[in-house]
């Protein structure tokens, strides 16, 4: 982050495999919370821009859904979402998961590792159809020797689709210096595009719900988290300077509403004590946070609940 005047100003859409580490790595190039995070892939759901000043650049950062075999609407819409956040780009960031990769080299992959490098290898094979060249960021250098690491640079370099590649851990902040300068770089000149105290562009209605929807990922398990959604149906300032805030979890079947409630209630409890907490201080004022569960089987068939996020619906 820097207090200069901004000199130059553009766009840099970070894209990859579902769990590489791409809102960790949006998280850390702000400087504060913009993008939920979870263990679990396909967290993200839509573009998220995070305002990021480097130097006297302004980088408008697009975290966007990861890109995988989508077979569900939804996924599709998420998948097209990544590339479109991706197509006028003036920077493109291509994250990978480098423990996966070297796992690969030394033969000791897992299920999971292997989907991740196939997701990636779809991600190569689309930025040589569309002619597009990016910065390759090896995320998570933090796990092993980075000698480790160097046949899969190699390998990958050889691709002839990246201009740039960098070492980088999100989560622990390392190289990702470096990384920022060089996108920076590439920022054309421009005034700043958003307000020097602006952080995000995503309405505060749509944060508060990720927020919410980020608790719940982390505490429910299997199937559920991509079963359900979370919306802010109201938002009511409060002459005290609190804001009270009403929010509805939207399941696609009972026994859904059962496992998001727990046992007497306190599952649903614990996730609105947790969230309210994380509001206030974003907000940094008293949050009354209401949550209620509704089931709706077609949640994920209706056209209203795309457009809110940006995602097209007849994809």
């Amino acid at each position: 982050m820097s207090d200069k005047a901004v000199t130059h100003a553009g766009f840099c859409a970070i894209i990859g495999a579902p769990n590489a580490g791409k809102s960790t790595l949006t998280n850390r190039l702000v400087g504060q919370k913009v993008a939920i995070v979870t263990h679990k892939v396909q967290t993200t759901r839509f573009p998220v821009r995070g305002v990021a000043q480097i130097g006297a650049a302004q980088v408008v950062i697009v975290d966007t859904p990861g890109i995988f075999v989508a077979k569900r609407r939804l996924d599709r819409a998420m998948v097209k979402a990544a590339w479109g956040g991706a197509e006028d780009a003036d920077a493109i960031v291509h994250l990978i998961d480098a423990s996966a990769w070297v796992a690969e080299h030394e033969g000791q992959t897992s299920g999971a590792q292997r989907h991740s490098i196939e997701d990636d290898q779809r991600v190569i094979r689309q930025l040589k159809d569309a002619g597009k060249r990016a910065i390759l960021a090896l995320n998570k250098i933090d796990l092993f020797p980075h000698d480790r690491v160097l046949p899969v640079m190699a390998k990958l370099n050889g691709e002839g689709v990246y201009e740039e590649i960098f070492m980088i851990s999100a989560e622990k902040g390392d190289g990702v210096g470096k990384l920022a300068a060089a996108i920076a770089a590439r920022m054309p000149e421009s005034d700043a595009l958003y307000p020097p105290d602006q952080v995000a562009d995503v309405p505060m209605r749509v944060l508060a719900a990720e927020v919410t929807r980020e608790k719940l990922m982390l505490r429910l398990h299997q199937e559920l988290p991509y079963q359900l959604t979370v919306e802010t149906e109201s938002w009511e300032e409060r002459k005290d300077g609190s804001v009270r805030v009403q929010q509805v979890i939207i399941v696609g079947r009972d026994g859904h509403k059962a496992m998001v409630l727990g046992k007497g209630g306190a599952l649903i409890k614990e996730i609105g004590r947790q969230a309210r907490v994380e509001l206030t201080e974003m907000l940094e004022r008293p949050v009354h946070l209401f949550l209620f569960v509704k089931v709706d089987e077609r949640w994920q068939e209706k056209r209203e609940n795309y457009s809110g996020f940006g995602l097209e619906f007849d994809v």
